[in-house]
């Protein structure tokens, strides 16, 4: 996966990280579980708060 790749990663924070209300997390950890997930392949340093916003949302829609 790529940073935009923003619904699969999504849902793989919602499968990874089911406890968690992602309206609550802040971007600092979000970024950080993202480069963590195992399919995700891109620069780390390519991510910005757009993006982090973007996939905030798409999860709070895949937990809704």
């Amino acid at each position: 996966m790529r940073w935009t790749d923003i619904y699969d990663i999504a849902a793989e924070l919602a499968d990874a990280h089911p406890n968690v209300d992602p309206k609550f997390i802040n971007f600092v950890d979000l970024r950080g579980w993202v480069v963590a997930l195992e399919d995700f392949d891109d620069d780390p340093e390519r991510c910005g708060e757009k993006l982090l916003e973007a996939i905030q949302a798409a999860w709070i829609e895949e937990v809704e």
